[in-house]
C-alpha cells in the first residue's frame, strides 16, 4: 500500500479555516442524498454489527509514509492473515484540507475488487487516524525497482501494460478516472504481477461528463490536463490513463521518461514541451513496442489508445491470450526478490526511533489524551471527521 509523497503545504490551521471545512459536505458532489442516507445506515450498521477496529490487528512493521499517512504491515489476530494498513492522522489532514481526498478513496475503493488492483479489506478509526486495510503485496513498488537498477525487457513490459490495461479497463467501467498511473502507484506482489493503488486523487465521472482540475504527478500527466488548467479548456477522460501509462511503459524501458518535466516544471513550459519536441525511442526496441508507445503517448485524446479494445486491437499483442493475463497464469519476466523486503528500510527506523506518536505506543496514549483540553474548534471538525466517516468490512 502506497502513501503520498511528501508535499510543501502550510499546516496552520486557522478558526476560519475549520469553520469552512466543517460546512462542507463531503459525499455531496459524490452520491445523491438518498444514497448518501442509505449509506450513512450502512455504515452505522456495521459498526454495531461487523466493526474491525486497531486492537484486532498485530503491527508488524512499518513500510512506508507520506505528508500524512503511513503503511505498516499488519497481521489479523483472528485469521492470522496479513495486511498492508495505511494510517492517517486526522488532524493532519485536517489542517492540510485532505479530508475529503481520503473520503473520496474510501468510497471508490469500498466498490471495486480486482486482481490488478490493491483491494481495500476494512476501514475504521479511532480518536487519532483513520485506518485503510488493504492487499499487502510484498513485492515493491515499480519506483522502488527502478532506484534499484533493475532493468525491465520488454516481453516484461509487454505483460504490465497487459495487466495494467485490464485494471484501467475495470475502473473506466465503473466511471473512475485514477490520476495518477506511475511507478510510485504500481506494486508488486511476491510473483510479479502489477497492481494500482492509491486513488487519492481519482475522480468519478458519468456519461460524457469531464474533469478538469489539474490533479496528479506532472511528469505523467496527459497534455490536455495542463491543457483544461491554462485555458478552461473541454476538460479530459479516461484518455489521461492511458497516456500515463504510456509514459510509465516508457520509464521502464529507457530508465528515464520521455519528457523532462518535473513537479517544479512551470506549465507553460511544459506545454510547449509538448508542442516543439519529439519523443526518442530506443532503436534496440521492437517496431511493435514502439509503435504501441507513439499510440499511447499521442498528445492528441482523441486519437490516443485509451481503452482495452483498442489496446487488444494492437499488432504487438496480437499473440497475447487475454484469459490467461487475467488468471495471472502468464510468467511475469522480473520476480522481487522474496528473501527481502522491497522498501526502504529506514521507515521502521524513523517509526521507532523519530516518530513523535508511534504507533505502538497508540493505547497509552490515547487513554492519557482523554484527560487534555483540545481547541474547540479543532474539536468540532474532529468530531464532524467521526460522524462523516465510511466503515467498511468486505468480510460481511
Amino acid at each position: 500500500m502506497k502513501s503520498h509523497s511528501p508535499s510543501q503545504q502550510n499546516t496552520s490551521v486557522s478558526r476560519a479555516g475549520y469553520t469552512s471545512w466543517m460546512h462542507c459536505d463531503f459525499f455531496s458532489y459524490l452520491i445523491s442524498d438518498s444514497d448518501l442516507a442509505h449509506y450513512k445506515l450502512f455504515s452505522f450498521s456495521s459498526l454495531l454489527y461487523f466493526a474491525v477496529n486497531f486492537d484486532h490487528f498485530q503491527i508488524l512493521r512499518a513500510i512506508g509514509k507520506g505528508s500524512f499517512g503511513k503503511v505498516c504491515i499488519v497481521q489479523k489476530r483472528d485469521t492470522k492473515k496479513m495486511y498492508a494498513m495505511k494510517y492517517m492522522n486526522k488532524q493532519k489532514c485536517i489542517e492540510r484540507d485532505e479530508v475529503r481526498n481520503v473520503f473520496r478513496e474510501l468510497q471508490i475503493m469500498q466498490g471495486l475488487e480486482h486482481p490488478f488492483l490493491v483491494n481495500l479489506w476494512y476501514s475504521f478509526q479511532d480518536e487519532e487516524d483513520m485506518f485503510m486495510v488493504v492487499d499487502l503485496l510484498l513485492g515493491g513498488d515499480l519506483r522502488y525497482h527502478l532506484q534499484q537498477n533493475v532493468h525491465f525487457n520488454e516481453g516484461t513490459v509487454k505483460l504490465y501494460i497487459c495487466e495494467l490495461a485490464l485494471s484501467l479497463d475495470y475502473l473506466q467501467r465503473y466511471h473512475i478516472i485514477h490520476r495518477d498511473i506511475k511507478p510510485d502507484n504500481i506494486l508488486l506482489d511476491e510473483h510479479g504481477h502489477v497492481h494500482i493503488t492509491d486513488f487519492n486523487v481519482a475522480t468519478i465521472v458519468k456519461g460524457s461528463e469531464k474533469a478538469a482540475s489539474m490533479a496528479g504527478t506532472k511528469p505523467y500527466m496527459a497534455p490536455e490536463v495542463f491543457q483544461a488548467f491554462m485555458d478552461g479548456g473541454p476538460g479530459y477522460s479516461y484518455p489521461v490513463d492511458w497516456w500515463s501509462l504510456g509514459v510509465t511503459a516508457y520509464e521502464l524501458l529507457r530508465g528515464w521518461r520521455p519528457y523532462e518535466i518535473h513537479s517544479a516544471t512551470p506549465i507553460d513550459e511544459i506545454l510547449n514541451m509538448f508542442k516543439i519536441e519529439r519523443v526518442h525511442y530506443s532503436s534496440t526496441w521492437c517496431k511493435g513496442m514502439i509503435a504501441l508507445l507513439k499510440k499511447l503517448l499521442t498528445k492528441d485524446p482523441e486519437c490516443r489508445l485509451s481503452s482495452l479494445a483498442d489496446i487488444q486491437n494492437s499488432p504487438y499483442l496480437a499473440d497475447v491470450n487475454w484469459d490467461a493475463v487475467l488468471e495471472k497464469t502468464v510468467t511475469p519476466g522480473f520476480v522481487p526478490n522474496k528473501g527481502r523486503l522491497n522498501c526502504d528500510p529506514t521507515f521502521e527506523l524513523e517509526e521507532m526511533i523519530l516518530e513523535s506518536k508511534p504507533l505502538h505506543k497508540k493505547k497509552k496514549r490515547l487513554a492519557k489524551n482523554k484527560s487534555k483540553d483540545r481547541n474547540v474548534h479543532l474539536q468540532q471538525c474532529l468530531e464532524t471527521v467521526r460522524k462523516e466517516f465510511i466503515i467498511f468490512n468486505r468480510e460481511k
